[in-house]
Formats: C-alpha cells, structure tokens, sequence
C-alpha cells in the first residue's frame, strides 16, 4: 500500500511538472531599433531623407541672407527715407521672417510625413521576419529589449537578420 501511494504521488508529481512545464509560453527578446536600423531599406530612407533636409535647410538659410541683406540695406538707407516708408519696410521684414518660419514648420511636417512614409514598408517587413522566426522557433512572445530591465531569454536579432538576409 505504501509503495502504491509513492507511486501515485510520483505519477502526480511528474503530471503536474509536465502541464506546467507545457502551460509556460515560450518568450524571446529582439531589440527592433537595431534591426530596423541594419536593414539596407532604412538606409536608403536615411540617405533620402538627409537629402530633402539638407535642400529645405539649404532653402531656409537662403533666406534668412536674402533677409540679412535686406534688412543691412534698409538699415543704411533709412536716414534718407519717410517714417512712412521705413515703417513699410519694418513691416515687410517681418511679414518674410513670418513666411521662413512658416516655411521651417511646413518643412518639418513633410519630413516627419516622407519618414513616416519611406519607414512603413522597413517597418512592415521587420515585424514580418520577427513573427516568421517566432513561429519558425516557436516562440509565443516577442519583447521588443529596448522596454526590458531584465533580458535572460533568447534573443532572435540573429535569426532575424539572418530570415532577412542581413
């Protein structure tokens, strides 16, 4: 009787152990940032987004001259102008400085927009090989380790640029 007790208790133990052990999900860790970035997709965006800024800022600072100059020859040609005039040319100053910084704020939408744009499709393609090397190793979670304090669990960035071709 006594060994048939130990043997139930055994049975029950290793039951027990087995469906816990099969409750548990699988999780692995990737940091998404360093995936995206090493993707040839994003740097292309990069190179093309470096370009639209570079040509916005370009045309910023041309005008922001064009301003200086202006501003330099109404400054010396002012003692032999009306009150009235010099008050237009004040006006007019500030009515293109308004316009520049208009234009820097329309500048900045169109490249958070372009970046948002050119990065959707990296984006899209990162999650997809993240999910097929997660179902591939049948991982049931994927953390992003960015957002992690502690990461012992199997990191994928590996597997994935690998499904990439990275």
């Amino acid at each position: 009787m006594k060994q048939l007790k130990t043997i139930l208790l055994a049975t029950a133990v290793c039951i027990g152990s087995i469906s816990f052990s099969q409750a548990q999900s699988k999780v692995a860790h990737i940091i998404t940032q360093e995936l995206i970035h090493a993707m040839p997709g994003f740097k292309s965006a990069q190179t093309e987004l470096e370009a639209m800024q570079k040509t916005y800022t370009t045309d910023i600072q041309n005008s922001i001259t064009e301003i200086q100059n202006l501003q330099k020859q109404y400054q010396a040609e002012a003692p032999n102008k009306t009150d009235e005039e010099n008050q237009k040319r004040v006006v007019e100053l500030q009515e293109k400085e308004q316009r520049i910084a208009v234009f820097q704020q329309d500048a900045q939408k169109s490249l958070a927009e372009k970046r948002a744009e050119l990065l959707k499709p990296v984006e899209e393609e990162a999650m997809k090989a993240i999910n097929e090397v997660a179902k591939a190793q049948g991982f049931n979670y994927v953390l992003d380790r960015a957002t992690l304090i502690v990461a012992e669990g199997t990191d994928i960035l590996a597997a994935v640029k690998t499904q990439l071709g990275i």
